[in-house]
């Protein structure tokens, strides 16, 4: 089992014994997705792959929080709001803008890139290092920045 699996699996229990509902329930639905992946693909999650599940469900909410938040639900937003604060508990430190910045023009210089048309080659150097740290969108204007 991955580290930060059973990082998540002992904040499980933490939360069975404080009673804490909401949060069992999110911890549970992480669970549910590694395990899903696992039993799909018959393999055993790294804690690359789980940082990647992390993340995904950090962008649902959030994507979750801007429609509630425009169709006037801010009661809903809030809960999204609260359950982003709980996945980023088993994140990493985010990177700083100027980190970010940093990063992408090493895999530029890297991957040798000039063009618009190496923007898959400069991700892919740059995705596992920002995974879980950093917003993809972020990094994505930073290429499209750096490459024009």
């Amino acid at each position: 089992m991955s580290e930060l699996k059973s990082t998540i699996s002992e904040a499980l229990k933490t939360a069975m014994r404080a009673k804490e509902k909401s949060r069992v329930t999110l911890i549970r639905n992480i669970l549910s997705e590694c395990k899903k992946i696992e039993v799909d693909e018959r393999i055993e999650l790294d804690d690359a792959r789980v940082l990647s599940v992390l993340d995904k469900m950090v962008k649902q909410r959030k994507d979750s929080v801007q429609q509630f938040t425009d169709g006037g639900r801010e009661d809903l937003a809030a809960i999204e709001t609260d359950e982003i604060a709980i996945l980023q508990e088993f994140l990493p430190t985010p990177l700083t803008e100027e980190e970010v910045k940093a990063i992408v023009e090493a895999a530029i210089s890297e991957s040798g890139a000039t063009s618009m048309q190496s923007m898959g080659a400069v991700m892919a150097i740059v995705k596992p290092q920002v995974q879980g740290r950093g917003d993809m969108a972020q990094v994505s204007k930073f290429v499209k920045l750096l490459l024009n």
